[in-house]
C-alpha cells in the first residue's frame, strides 16, 4: 500500500511551500476518497505489477481485484512500462547494472519534518538518478520542471543512495499517459541541495510549526480545509470588485486579470456548495435553500434477465458498436492496428482555447494574423 507522511509529503509539498500553516488545518478533516482516487490506485497496482514482471521479480496480477479496470488504463500501464525499459536501456549507458525500485519508500525527513513518500519508479545509477512518477488523472496536466513534489522524491533517493553511486544529477519525469504528456526535468544535485537547504527547510518548520503566512492561489484545489478556509474566500471574493459586470464594459486590463482568476473562482465556488450539501444533510440550515432529490433516470434491476426476457420474446436485446481506438490498438496491437487502420484513421484539429501564456502548446494562427500584412 502506499505510504505518505501525515505532515509534509510530496504530494502537498506545493501547497505547504505557498501556505505553510494549511498542514496544520487541514490535519484537522478527515482524508478524503473518490472514486478518481480509487482509479489512480487501480492503475498504479497495475503498473507496479507490469514493471515489476518486466525486470524479472515475483509481482501477482492485480487486475482480477481491480474496481475500475479497463482496456484504457492496460494501455496506459503498458506504455509507462515501456517507458521504464527505455529509461533503463538509457541508463545502462553510464552504469553497467542499474538498480530499479518500485514503489520505494523515500525519505527526505533531514529537511522536512516526517518527511517521506512513495516514489512510483527510481531507476540509480552512475552520475544520473531518475525519478518516474506516474500520473493516471486527466483534470490537471503536470509539468516536471521544478515541481515540489518530484523534488521532494529526488531528495529521498539521493538520500538512499548518494556516496554509493556517483551521483552528479538527478532527472524527474511525470509520466501522464491520458494527457499525452511525459515531462522531463533535469537538475544538479547541487542545486537540489541548494533548493532543499534555502525553500524546502525553512517552509517545513513553518509547516510543522503551524506558523507562517496563510496563502491562497491554486495550491489550494486538493487543501481539506478549502470549502472553509477564510483566506480563500477573501482571495476570490476580490472578484466582486467588478460587480458582475457585462464583458463588454469591462477594459483589457479587468479581463486578463478575470481570466487569470476565473478557473480558481469557479474552483472555489464549487467547492463551497459541496460542503454546503454536506452539511446541510447534516442538518444544518441555510436560509433560503433545501434538499431536494434530482432528476434521475431509470435502470434495470439485472441486466442479464432483461437480455434473456428480450430475447425470448423474440427480439435482439444488443446494439452493435464498433470499438474506439484505445480499445481497437488493444485488441489488433500497435503494430497491426497501424498497418490495418493507418490511412483510416485522422486526428481532426482541437477546439480553440483561451490558455495562459506558460501552457507548453504553440499559440494558433488566429483570423487577424492570417491576414496581417508582412
Amino acid at each position: 500500500m502506499t505510504e505518505h507522511s501525515t505532515t509534509f509529503s510530496p504530494s502537498s509539498a506545493a501547497r505547504l511551500l505557498a501556505c505553510p500553516p494549511s498542514g496544520k488545518l487541514s490535519a484537522q478533516y478527515p482524508d478524503e476518497t473518490s472514486e478518481y482516487a480509487q482509479e489512480g490506485t487501480d492503475a498504479h497496482a497495475l503498473c507496479q505489477y507490469l514493471v515489476e514482471k518486466a525486470i524479472g521479480q515475483d509481482s501477482k496480477d492485480p487486475t482480477p481485484d481491480l474496481q475500475y479496470y479497463n482496456s484504457e488504463m492496460q494501455e496506459c500501464a503498458e506504455n509507462y512500462c515501456s517507458f521504464i525499459m527505455e529509461t533503463v536501456e538509457t541508463a545502462k549507458q553510464t552504469c553497467k547494472d542499474p538498480v530499479i525500485l518500485v514503489e520505494q519508500r523515500l525519505d527526505f525527513s533531514r529537511f522536512a519534518p516526517g518527511g517521506f513518500g512513495t516514489g512510483d519508479c527510481v531507476i540509480v545509477s552512475d552520475e544520473t538518478l531518475f525519478v518516474i512518477d506516474f500520473k493516471y488523472g486527466l483534470g490537471v496536466l503536470v509539468d516536471a520542471e521544478m515541481n515540489p513534489q518530484m523534488l521532494c522524491y529526488a531528495l529521498g533517493a539521493l538520500e538512499l543512495f548518494d556516496g554509493i553511486y556517483d551521483i552528479e544529477n538527478i532527472t524527474m519525469t511525470i509520466f501522464q499517459p491520458r494527457r499525452d504528456n511525459i515531462s522531463s526535468f533535469t537538475i544538479s544535485k547541487e542545486d537540489l541541495l541548494k533548493w532543499a537547504t534555502e525553500v524546502l527547510e525553512p517552509a517545513a518548520k513553518l509547516a510543522y510549526s503551524g506558523e507562517g503566512e496563510f496563502r491562497a492561489g491554486p495550491h489550494c484545489q486538493f487543501c481539506k480545509a478549502r470549502a472553509e478556509c477564510r483566506k480563500r474566500a477573501e482571495y476570490n471574493l476580490e472578484m466582486a470588485k467588478y460587480d458582475f459586470a457585462p464583458p463588454d464594459t469591462l477594459d483589457q486590463e479587468e479581463i486578463t486579470y478575470i481570466l487569470s482568476r476565473s478557473a480558481e473562482l469557479q474552483a472555489w465556488a464549487s467547492d463551497v456548495q459541496e460542503y454546503a450539501l454536506k452539511q446541510a444533510l447534516q442538518g444544518t440550515k441555510y436560509e433560503g435553500y433545501k434538499i431536494v432529490e434530482s432528476k434521475s433516470n431509470r435502470k434495470y434491476t439485472d441486466e442479464g434477465a432483461v437480455a434473456e426476457a428480450v430475447i425470448k420474446a423474440g427480439f435482439d436485446p444488443y446494439e452493435q458498436k464498433l470499438k474506439g481506438i484505445t480499445a481497437m490498438t488493444s485488441t489488433l496491437g500497435a503494430k497491426k492496428f497501424e498497418t490495418i487502420l493507418g490511412k483510416l484513421v485522422y486526428k481532426p484539429k482541437g477546439k480553440p482555447a483561451l490558455v495562459p501564456e506558460s501552457d507548453k502548446r504553440p499559440a494558433m494562427n488566429t483570423a487577424q494574423e492570417d491576414f496581417k500584412e508582412e
